[in-house]
């Protein structure tokens, strides 16, 4: 018999980083209640703060609504010439008469895709969040189950949504580490889309509005993603800059003002810049550490990445990360070359830093009868031997 469960193989990394005669580093200090700095091409994060605390996304939920338009218009189902009507309600809960952000639709109007993004994204139009809501699903709550079922397939598995245009509710909320992880994925997935992000204005209904982004004007290499704030104070943004090929993430909520709000993402970027350098640890297609088989010719397989393995150390410092191999296990055979079998986990402390997704290096095929038994009996010894040891008081 199988005894499921996460197995973690007898596996660690150990990378010590010394600099002779540099300074030692300082830990940086923000005061954001939340924050999180992501390096995106290792995925290596360099700082967090409340990164899984429940926030209020305001504003910043426009990245998931722009993301479901993004990938409507890459599969085929909307073009960015096709129009959409604004109904009385996008109108009067979203535009003008609702008194927030808006690209100042007029009802019973028509406005293409292409320019709904730009209000959505440039304007941070609730009315345009409205409008293709009701233009892809219908109506706003048929768009909002969509949302949360994107989430999901996006890895967003602790946020939940509500509305498309961060109205404060509390079905609405989200992680800063997550909204991150969503920003690294539209910034990857959709680079030609993404450049609207960075867009400095748009004039709609012959109202020109600025890119309410403050990053964008601080000559950082920050090129874009959004703002959000709620009537009651709280401030948050994420964004992203680019530094000599280097890009980060960052997220940052709870911010008392929005001068406070741009001050520590500008902050947290430029230290992330100038106070971290990439460190090698495995090539792709290098095995890394081996999972157990059961009911294979074999008893184990080498686990490998698709990427090479990289991860970003301060400078100045005596750094030391520590790394496993988690999978759910033992994997049972048959077993083919290149399936997805578990993560290497990176840490810096307790922190997780670092979650890249291994697979196996070669196909394992099914053992014979006996070999089959054998597991059999010795995964219920070792999970009897476990069951015990989990009851001792």
């Amino acid at each position: 018999m199988r005894h499921a469960g996460a197995a973690v193989a007898a596996f660690l990394i150990c990378v010590t980083t010394f600099f002779g005669g540099a300074a030692i580093a300082q830990p940086f200090q923000t005061s954001a209640p939340q924050a999180i700095l992501i390096d995106a091409g290792t995925n290596t994060v360099l700082f967090e703060k409340g990164a899984d605390d429940f926030v209020t996304p305001a504003s910043t939920v426009k990245i998931l609504t722009a993301e479901m338009i993004f990938r409507e218009l890459t599969e085929g189902r909307l073009r960015l010439g096709d129009e959409m009507q604004v109904s009385e309600y996008a109108w009067r809960n979203g535009g003008a008469p609702a008194g927030g952000s808006a690209m100042f639709l007029k009802v019973n109007s028509r406005a293409s895709v292409e320019n709904l993004l730009r209000g959505l994204i440039v304007d941070s139009g609730n009315d345009a969040a409205l409008v293709l809501a009701e233009g892809v699903a219908g109506n706003e709550e048929a768009f909002v189950m969509r949302m949360n079922k994107r989430a999901a397939e996006l890895g967003l598995v602790k946020s939940r949504f509500g509305n498309p245009w961060g109205k404060a509710s509390d079905d609405q909320k989200v992680t800063p580490r997550e909204m991150a992880k969503l920003a690294l994925y539209v910034i990857k997935t959709y680079p030609d889309f993404y450049k609207i992000f960075g867009e400095k204005e748009f004039t709609w209904n012959n109202i020109r509005q600025q890119n309410r982004n403050p990053l964008l004007t601080m000559s950082i290499g920050a090129d874009g993603l959004k703002t959000g704030n709620i009537e009651k104070g709280e401030f948050g943004l994420v964004g992203s800059a680019v530094e000599e090929g280097r890009r980060l993430i960052v997220a940052v909520y709870g911010a008392k003002t929005a001068k406070e709000r741009a001050e520590e993402a500008r902050k947290l970027l430029q230290w992330g810049f100038r106070n971290f350098e990439e460190k090698d640890l495995f090539k792709a297609g290098e095995p890394i550490g081996p999972a157990q088989v059961y009911g294979g010719t074999r008893g184990s397989v080498d686990l490998v990445s698709k990427t090479d393995v990289k991860v970003l150390l301060q400078r100045g410092s005596n750094e030391k990360l520590s790394g496993k191999i988690v999978y759910e296990g033992p994997v049972v055979a048959p077993v083919e070359a290149a399936q997805q079998i578990g993560k290497l986990e990176i840490k810096r402390g307790a922190a997780v830093v670092l979650e890249q997704p291994l697979e196996a290096s070669e196909a394992i095929a099914e053992g014979s009868l006996s070999s089959r038994a054998f597991d059999a009996v010795y995964e219920y010894a070792a999970a009897k031997i476990h069951d015990k040891l989990s009851a001792r008081k």
